[in-house]
């Protein structure tokens, strides 16, 4: 864009996606412009919308950047784009996620975070992961990276592949692909089986207390939040927070080292994809009868 200019409108993949006050701060701690998130949304797209397609998505929209007033969007922001699809749900038309003009078209208006939903726009009661979200009550929880290598070993030992995401806020979500054959109820029970055990085993660190009030300093094992219609904060979706961190996949050898969920961030993430590229690419999907038939013997 020309230095200086208001609005513009750039050639993307065949379609010409409007630009608007590129200067804007959106993270005025280090920096990011709205043309620098555009620039980093580009380089996530590959990554961000094949976490995102084929699901309802809900965007946080922060007109006036990260310090000023926020909304959540499930509707589709109007007026639409043509190129823009949606999806409909509950009488909402969510924006589908399928291409790098859309991703543009979210960020010019300053939505910085995606929250896909955990069910697909198609065989909806079927998902293609299980997740637990590890939440802590504290909010510099110093002991969030050793939870989730807890919770790791323990689903290795039931011979569960898995793969560790920050949240990009504080918490840590663990992701399990698996085949597209378990409902939500069967995995919401699989959640309780893990969240019971781990509050027994590490009473000091962990509990499935839903109140926060009432959860003390211990890490909440959330599984019932694994419902059609809920969302998760997305793979290399940005975060509203100082220093722009990103959600991000690690491997459990760097969980163990424990890092710092800052460390990954907008302006840290093209070295990272680069030399890591996506953890969660590639996974192969699982069977979970074994252990469910397990849980459903004790029950």
């Amino acid at each position: 864009m020309p230095q200086g200019s208001k609005e513009a409108y750039i050639p993307v993949h065949g379609e010409h996606v409007k630009i608007t006050n590129p200067d804007k701060l959106l993270w005025p701690d280090v920096g990011i412009t709205k043309l620098i998130f555009l620039e980093k949304l580009i380089l996530l797209s590959p990554y961000l919308i094949h976490h995102c397609s084929d699901r309802y998505l809900t965007t946080i929209r922060y007109p006036d950047g990260i310090a000023g007033k926020s909304f959540y969007q499930k509707n589709c922001p109007s007026p639409k784009a043509d190129y823009v699809h949606t999806a409909e749900q509950g009488g909402i038309h969510y924006v589908q996620l399928n291409d790098l003009p859309t991703l543009l078209w979210l960020g010019n208006l300053a939505c910085i975070e995606y929250h896909a939903s955990f069910d697909r726009v198609h065989r909806p009661d079927y998902p293609s992961e299980w997740v637990l979200d590890l939440d802590p009550t504290l909010p510099d929880e110093p002991r969030i990276m050793e939870a989730a290598a807890l919770v790791g070993d323990l689903l290795d030992s039931l011979h569960i592949h898995s793969i560790p995401k920050t949240s990009g806020a504080t918490g840590v979500q663990i992701i399990v692909p698996i085949e597209r054959r378990y409902t939500f109820d069967e995995l919401r029970l699989l959640g309780q089986f893990v969240g019971d055990y781990l509050s027994r085993a590490y009473p000091k660190l962990f509990t499935i207390e839903r109140l926060t009030k009432n959860r003390g300093n211990l890490i909440y094992v959330d599984y019932l939040q694994h419902y059609r219609g809920k969302t998760i904060s997305a793979a290399y979706t940005p975060r509203a927070r100082p220093g722009a961190p990103v959600s991000t996949p690690l491997t459990w050898d760097e969980v163990r080292s424990g890092p710092n969920i800052k460390d990954y961030n907008l302006l840290t993430i093209a070295d990272r994809l680069a030399a890591r590229g996506d953890l969660l690419a590639g996974a192969i999907p699982q069977r979970m009868d074994s252990v469910l038939g397990f849980i459903r013997k004790k029950s």
